[in-house]
């Protein structure tokens, strides 16, 4: 009988048509503009409060917005106002329409001890030029102004204070309180909004002290100093306090000028400048990571469509391989002495380090500002995690805030490359909670204060993945893991409790699904939202313990199945060694028949921090969903070496080959679907992929160039030798080598797509943004190059303007890439100049 089933699910037979004209229609109705007013609320975006653990939420539906409140300890859930009366009081209050289906609601936020609501709504275009010319008159002004450049206008926007900044948004909207208790709406007719605080504003916690850069140094100022900057900006009188004198370009205390223009950084380099500062809880303290980049060497882009002439963009740029490595200082400045402290953190040539910050208390998200904060509680004591530069070695470590002085707590040591979590604190660091894959799987330890390990709390072949809360008083941890559970996908994530001891492991929210959850900060209830890719996704209130309280809504695509949308189809099948199980999904056409012989296309990312593969449900289907439209079975999936939530061993396969090391199980994978599935055409394989998955796509079809027939392969770091030195040493590895004189060089070596590209027999696009400043566009040139010294037929785009995603040009390229597959898979070159559904969307109107 088994044999049978395998027969009759074998290859496609001379039955099945093959498709031979793209459908141009179906995918035009799942635009993302379109998606927007198909599929509204797909989880529950809780805002817990600040005086209770009750929380507020928006649940949007095809019906419209409705504004919810919670309150877990009574297991009640209502309406914070009824949107019919509230839209009726909006109308008579502002003489502007409003219908319950169509509230306009910003800026909503609890106020007065949570007992009321403040939300503005926009004022009507007329309403809004009747302001304005009253305001004119006012001044004796004329109706007409002469209209000023767009530098003159915005050198006259910066001149304005803050305050005056916030008076002139505030009068674009109506302004109103709600009082929860009585339901009174009351219009703020002399509301004067909040001043914003400036990027440059890093803010103690108590407020006293601002810090901010200027020229590459240090510089602070009262409270009082800031608020006379906030209303008027060029006060002579706001004193300003220098902390240090020794900062120069590329060895700063602030920010650089990354994605600004050589021009522009001329222009603004003594302008108010933002700091990367974490603070000690009682303000008195904070620390930073001063980084010395003088050695490392340029890069640039030029971005050719700048007005009124092309600029030049110039960066420092570390390449693998290379010797002149950033140096990271790691400093403390006392308020009180005036002095800044170094911590004497050495420990590996070139090595990496990262502050850890306290975790961001829930009731404080809804905050206009929330100064961040060092992990301890104590002003005494620092910590972080150092980095060696080949990944082999972190060690976490405490510092002397005083001295400088440090102590190494926790040491990891591995022959691949480490990863690490942010530790959890308890009792201000008489205990830890440490992350560790030392025994081959990601679990967390129990160490004392002095870095002495007391107990593995977790264990097995299952990941553990982050924290979500620590309850000391208990003895119980709170966190996310995934691949426990028997019969599910082990990428589905689950939230669990666990004794600090070791015992009592408990999952708190079952069920065959990817789960997000939302902890209140007293860990007594959580919002958990959980779907597949082929459900719509619900979302339920949870008691600590699991039990359900309350169901908080359920996504509603009746639109989208409307309009013809069918769910894709999880999948599991075999890697190429015939053991590992690779999970994946199909995308099939929503008018899909079996009789017929379809093109197959991956969508691929070669991870090792993602495989790309969807486990929870989606609107966005421009990758997937929305070009199986045309005509395609369209698959993702996994590959050993691609995903960081499975075993070491899994992730850290294609170490030391992270050109290839995917590429077998993508092929084996596919053959076996093929296998699986008559309808499936298996002389007619596509692939694509952006960054990562540009790299990759661009190598299946060089290394298996009889499998794989069309690419299209999209900014790709198709050489890695000029990628950035942090994700392809990571993943890749690079060797520290001691030299005789006891120096340390890092050696470092990779195989390239161009130097196979003499292999290419299918269809290949390449393009990239021209001022890509993160993979290079000299990744795609090089390629570009050695394809035509092997006298290669290939085509390649250039995106004018953009960066490494495509901003507003990604709709235009959802269809040249869709072009690319049908005229070289389907045979369908019945393209037009113009995109039609491109152009019907838009609406003909006279304005640019």
């Amino acid at each position: 009988m088994i044999l049978l089933v395998l027969f009759l699910a074998g290859p496609a037979t001379a039955d099945n048509t093959p498709v031979d004209e793209a459908d141009y229609k179906l995918p035009a109705r799942f635009s993302p503009d379109r998606l927007k007013t198909m599929v509204f609320s797909t989880g529950v975006d809780a805002h817990w409060m600040r005086h209770s653990d009750r929380f507020w939420y928006v649940w949007e539906t095809p019906q419209g917005k409705n504004w919810h409140i919670v309150d877990p300890a009574r297991r009640s859930r209502r309406p914070i106002f009824d949107p019919v009366r509230l839209a009726a009081e909006l109308t008579r209050q502002t003489r502007d329409p409003y219908d319950a289906q169509h509230l306009p609601i910003e800026g909503f936020k609890f106020k007065k001890n949570d007992s009321v609501i403040y939300f503005k709504v926009k004022k009507s275009a007329g309403v809004l030029a009747a302001q304005q010319n009253a305001e004119k008159l006012a001044r004796g002004e004329e109706k007409k102004e002469e209209k000023k450049s767009g530098d003159a206008e915005k050198d006259k926007e910066e001149e304005k204070s803050a305050i005056e900044k916030a008076e002139q948004e505030a009068k674009k909207y109506f302004h109103f309180e709600y009082e929860l208790a009585s339901g009174k709406l009351t219009r703020l007719e002399d509301y004067r909004g909040e001043p914003e605080r400036p990027r440059w504003a890093g803010i103690s916690p108590d407020g006293e002290t601002v810090i901010f850069g200027r020229g590459y140094n240090l510089y602070s100022m009262t409270k009082a100093e800031y608020e006379k900057w906030q209303k008027d900006p060029k006060d002579p009188t706001i004193e300003e306090v220098r902390l240090t004198e020794d900062g120069e370009e590329y060895y700063s205390y602030h920010y650089g000028g990354r994605g600004e223009t050589n021009v522009d950084r001329e222009k603004n380099k003594d302008k108010r400048k933002p700091v990367s500062i974490i603070w000690a809880h009682n303000s008195r303290r904070f620390a930073l990571t001063r980084t010395d980049s003088r050695r490392v060497k340029d890069l640039w882009v030029i971005n050719s469509i700048a007005d009124p002439r092309p600029t030049l963009e110039s960066y420092r740029y570390q390449m693998p391989g290379e010797d002149e490595a950033p140096q990271v200082d790691v400093l403390i400045y006392d308020l009180d002495a005036g002095k800044m402290v170094k911590v004497e953190d050495d420990a590996f040539p070139d090595q990496t380090v990262r502050l850890q910050t306290a975790p961001f208390q829930q009731k404080d998200r809804d905050l206009d500002y929330r100064a961040p904060l060092w992990l301890s509680e104590s002003p005494d004591k620092l910590y972080f995690p150092r980095t060696s530069r080949d990944l082999h070695r972190i060690d976490l470590c405490v510092a002397d805030a005083a001295t400088g002085s440090v102590k190494t707590l926790i040491e990891e040591r591995l022959n691949t490359y480490l990863e690490e979590r942010p530790a959890g604190l308890i009792h201000d660091g008489r205990e830890l909670v440490w992350w560790s894959e030392r025994d081959g799987w990601a679990h967390f330890y129990l160490y004392d204060g002095e870095g002495n390990v007391k107990t593995q709390i977790t264990s097995g072949p299952w990941h553990c993945d982050r924290i979500q809360g620590i309850d000391p008083r208990n003895r119980v941890l709170y966190f996310t893991a995934n691949g426990r559970e028997e019969d599910e996908d082990p990428y589905y994530m689950h939230l669990y409790t666990v004794s600090l001891d070791g015992g009592g492991l408990k999952l708190l929210n079952p069920g065959n699904f990817d789960h997000r959850v939302s902890m209140s900060d007293s860990r007594r209830y959580f919002v958990d939202t959980f779907s597949r890719v082929n459900t719509a996704p619900r979302a339920e209130l949870c008691g600590q313990g699991g039990q359900k309280l309350l169901d908080l809504g359920e996504t509603d695509l009746s639109l989208l199945f409307e309009a013809g949308y069918k769910f894709p189809e999880p999948f599991r099948t075999k890697a190429a060694d015939g053991i590992t199980d690779i999970y994946g999904v199909m995308y099939k056409p929503f008018d899909f028949d079996e009789s017929k012989h379809y093109p197959i296309i991956a969508y691929v990312y070669p991870g090792p921090q993602t495989e790309a593969v969807g486990k929870a449900f989606s609107a966005r289907m421009d990758r997937t969903d929305r070009l199986a439209q045309f005509g395609f079975i369209v698959v993702t999936l996994g590959n050993r070496g691609g995903h960081p939530a499975r075993s070491k061993w899994y992730h850290n396969y294609g170490y030391g080959n992270l050109r290839d090391y995917g590429l077998a199980d993508k092929k084996a994978v596919i053959e076996q679907l093929a296998a699986r599935h008559p309808f499936i055409n298996i002389d007619k394989v596509g692939i694509f992929g952006h960054s990562g998955g540009g790299f990759m796509s661009t190598a299946a079809m060089l290394v298996y160039p009889d499998f794989f027939k069309v690419a299209v392969s999209s900014s790709g770091n198709h050489e890695n030798n000029i990628y950035n030195r942090w994700w392809s040493e990571k993943h890749h590895g690079v060797r520290e080598v001691e030299q005789k004189d006891g120096g340390v060089k890092f050696v470092y070596d990779i195989e390239k797509n161009s130097e196979i590209a003499g292999n290419l027999k299918g269809r290949l696009l390449i393009c990239t943004g021209d001022i890509d400043n993160n993979v290079h566009p000299g990744n795609t040139i090089r390629l570009a190059n050695a394809l035509i010294k092997a006298h290669k037929r290939f085509d390649f785009f250039l995106f004018p303007g953009q960066r490494h995603g495509y901003g507003d040009m990604n709709e235009y390229f959802f269809w040249l890439r869709a072009d690319y597959f049908c005229k070289h898979l389907i045979g369908d070159y019945n393209q037009s100049v113009d995109i039609i559904s491109m152009t019907r969307e838009k609406e003909m109107n006279g304005k640019k």
